[in-house]
């Protein structure tokens, strides 16, 4: 079975805001979220908690599909986010979701970004 509709509606969700939906939805017990090339965290709950501490100290957040690619048990995907902290500051970042999937849910995610490119938006 391709994960290709999987996918999809991950992205959906996402842009529709509703990122923790996507993670309860998407994410394996034992994901193992990696952050460039930092050791990736492993668990749900863990990995859970970090992304609903970091969604809830933003005014604002706004994701932005740039391009995707499925094939096999792989997705690529390439947000533009835009988002609001909470003194105000605006930015954008442009980074890349590189997933493994398996029997339906994301086992392995890394994010691959330049913090050098991270933008205060005008």
């Amino acid at each position: 079975m391709s994960i290709k509709p999987h996918v999809l509606d991950l992205i959906r969700l996402v842009e529709d805001g509703k990122m923790l939906d996507a993670i309860t939805k998407y994410y394996d017990e034992n994901i193992a979220m990696q952050e460039n090339t930092l050791p990736p965290v492993v668990g749900f709950a863990t990995n859970y908690e970090r992304e609903a501490s970091f969604y809830g100290s933003l005014l604002a957040l706004k994701f932005t599909l740039v391009s995707v690619v499925v094939e096999g048990d792989r997705a690529v995907i390439n947000w533009v986010f835009d988002y609001t902290t909470a003194d105000g500051k605006q930015y954008r970042m442009d980074e890349i979701a590189v997933q493994t999937w398996r029997n339906g849910k994301i086992v392995h995610e890394r994010f691959i970004y330049d913090t050098a490119t991270l933008a205060v938006a005008a």
